[in-house]
């Protein structure tokens, strides 16, 4: 007997159907509430995403730097510049007084231009090229230097423009680190301080348990108002975003530990591209300064650290 066109149809509609169950399957109902993240955010999925909320970081409200409006003093000479060794960060470039020395992710090294200005330049005092000498384990050839919209001169690092960090009061604090996902320690060749580095994607043993860490060893997270079935849903947009930056798409054979099925990328409606893990969207929070912080644990009790398998890690159980 011949199958009809209309049974083939939903034969084939019936597999496809259980093919996307298969690669994008998750573990519980689709969150209700859940949005597109083209859409409006809804107040309470800010509030959950603790967006203005002070995380004790230094990376609260305020004037969106980090800083909360607070002054910095005139700029200080950078002096003879030296590399110290962070337990969290590996090799770190200071200045003479022993100060962490940052680059800004929305400047440019080819060429060298600064894009931190105004209150941004207040709290992230840029740091005066004249002066500055390399010390022991710096290259002179690394260093130069850019010409500010007011005309000053700035001190670059293989091309990076380079700032202290108005939070930092004594030698050797990195509490600048990862502020708003932009703001990085300066390693000795203008490139971002780390430890060696890790695959795209590994599994940490915490306090917490095993959690997913990013290829910088940042806790990654997922919030409870995702979806993850029958397609990837981000409910974070706008001010949620910024707070909680998406984690670009890494290849599965990058990363280590992490459970394969449902590891892939999608593309949000706003054009950013994510990465998921178990069909999870998967987050790291501005709020954390190093690799092992845990700062965004919890919050609003919609965010949690993510295990190997994707699921959130100490979220209350339905």
């Amino acid at each position: 007997m011949k199958t009809s066109w209309r049974s083939a149809s939903l034969v084939a509609t019936a597999a496809a159907v259980l093919a996307l169950t298969t690669a994008c399957g998750q573990d519980g109902a689709p969150a209700a509430g859940s949005q597109n993240v083209g859409a409006t955010a809804a107040a309470d999925g800010l509030g959950g995403a603790g967006v203005g909320a002070g995380t004790g970081s230094g990376t609260g409200a305020g004037n969106g730097y980090g800083a909360d409006g607070q002054q910095s003093s005139a700029a200080e000479p950078a002096g003879r510049l030296a590399v110290t060794d962070s337990a969290e960060l590996g090799k770190v470039l200071t200045d003479s007084s022993g100060m962490t020395l940052y680059r800004f992710d929305e400047d440019t090294a080819e060429p060298p231009r600064s894009h931190c200005d105004g209150d941004c330049a207040t709290a992230w005092p840029p740091v005066p090229a004249a002066d500055a000498t390399a010390g022991s384990g710096v290259d002179k050839a690394m260093l130069g230097e850019v010409t500010r919209a007011d005309g000053s001169k700035q001190l670059t690092i293989g091309g990076w423009p380079a700032y202290r960090y108005a939070k930092d009061t004594k030698a050797g604090e990195i509490s600048g680190q990862g502020v708003g996902g932009k703001w990085y320690a300066l390693a000795p060749d203008g490139k971002k301080a780390t430890l060696a580095s890790l695959p795209g994607l590994s599994v940490k043993k915490t306090e917490l348990g095993d959690i997913v860490v990013d290829k910088n060893g940042m806790t990654v997270y997922r919030f409870l108002k995702d979806q993850a079935w029958p397609t990837s849903v981000s409910a974070c947009t706008g001010a949620c975003l910024e707070k909680w930056p998406a984690v670009a798409p890494v290849p599965a054979d990058a990363t280590k530990g992490v459970r394969k099925k449902g590891l892939m990328g999608f593309t949000r409606p706003d054009g950013v591209k994510q990465m998921t893990v178990n069909c999870w969207p998967i987050y790291t929070y501005s709020g954390d300064k190093i690799p092992g912080d845990t700062n965004g644990q919890g919050i609003g009790g919609t965010w949690y650290a993510v295990s190997p398998d994707g699921k959130p890690v100490g979220a209350p159980k339905k």
